[in-house]
């Protein structure tokens, strides 16, 4: 079950890395980034089970905090932005 559980998360990384590399706008590909970190939290929490590996977790973690701030900062960008 958790291997049909990565081969799903493989497709949807995949699919993800289609609409960021087609976009059609800059906060498109941020929003396609972002949902990129979250399947690879995903794919990490998952492997950090098939292989009873928990420094998996810390891993996902940390990846999950530096996603979280990036798009945190991408966001007050563009509000600062759009106010010029």
């Amino acid at each position: 079950m958790t291997l049909l559980a990565l081969g799903l998360l493989l497709a949807a990384l995949l699919l993800t890395f289609v609409r960021l590399a087609l976009g059609p706008s800059i906060p498109d590909r941020v929003v396609a980034l972002d949902t990129t970190a979250a399947v690879a939290v995903g794919i990490m929490a998952a492997l950090a089970v098939v292989l009873d590996e928990p420094v998996f977790l810390d891993v996902a973690i940390v990846v999950a905090l530096i996603a979280f701030v990036g798009t945190v900062a991408f966001a007050q960008y563009l509000s600062r932005e759009a106010g010029r």
